[in-house]
């Protein structure tokens, strides 16, 4: 499971390459909760590798409709490319050998120059890092919890927000090759309960960037009546879930600042990495 996702020339683009293209199942990734196929895909000559999780390997959760993880995971691709941010790798939804499910560009984690994730003695982080909160970490002993004062994860957190992700563990975090962090495992989102469990907590109450209240806008108009986000996500999650995601745009732009824990809810998910 090694070998790098190979992108296809602009004949044929990743979201053609992983709906149309031949899912041949290389291995299953075991430490998953649901079933996660290790696949290549190929079309017109180009391959890749990706991640197929089919519908039928889905384990019942009590508060999310059974069989529809797979829709949420594309929905959560769906919103991201609105952003512009690019944050969730290609991600579709189609029929493979197993059923219908879905399939995901496979990204190579690379090593960092610089840990995204910490645990630090004391009670307040250095400069460059974000707390979470304290951890335990054995013997009656406790640690802060701190993630990376990064650009990149803090439009992540927003995109979070806005999917009302149940589920963002630090193993979810791929830093690619070029740079990029990609986000993957969406399948808990959009729940319309405020449901947000996250390790990007660090900017709880501070002001959003100017960039993310321009990136909400387009969202707000991409989720009006007519609008085309809103026309992908209506085959994707419900209408009560489609009304709950504009309403949590709109209470982003009316706050102007990143959410804090409700205390309705564990604010962050376990493990929590």
């Amino acid at each position: 499971m090694s070998a790098p996702e190979r992108i296809p020339p602009r004949s044929v683009t990743t979201a053609q390459l992983l709906t149309r293209g031949e899912l041949t199942v290389r291995g299953q990734i075991r430490d998953a909760s649901n079933a996660v196929l290790y696949c290549s895909v190929s079309h017109e000559g180009e391959e890749a590798h990706c991640v197929y999780k089919p519908v039928r390997g889905e384990r019942p959760l009590w508060d999310f409709p059974d069989g529809n993880l797979a829709r949420r995971e594309v929905a959560a691709y769906e919103v991201s490319e609105a952003t512009g941010w690019g944050l969730v790798p290609t991600t579709v939804l189609r029929d493979g050998p197993y059923g219908e499910g879905m399939v995901q560009l496979w990204i190579e984690a690379q090593p960092e120059e610089s840990e995204l994730l910490a645990l630090v003695d004391g009670e307040e982080p250095e400069e460059g890092w974000k707390a979470i909160g304290f951890a335990e970490v054995g013997d009656g002993k406790t640690a802060l919890l701190v993630h990376a004062d990064d650009a990149r994860l803090r439009r992540l957190a927003v995109l979070d927000t806005v999917i009302n992700n149940a589920d963002r563990k630090g193993g979810h975090l791929l830093p690619a090759a070029d740079g990029r962090l990609y986000g993957i495992d969406h399948g808990v989102t959009f729940n319309t309960e405020n449901k947000l469990r996250t390790l990007l907590w660090g900017w709880a109450g501070e002001p959003l960037t100017g960039e993310a209240v321009d990136v909400l806008k387009g969202l707000k108009d991409a989720l009006g009546d007519g609008g085309a986000l809103a026309e992908r996500l209506a085959g994707l999650i419900t209408g009560a879930e489609l009304d709950a995601t504009r309403a949590r745009v709109d209470a982003l732009l009316t706050s102007g600042v990143h959410p804090a824990p409700s205390g309705e809810w564990p604010a962050i998910p376990w493990p929590p990495v």
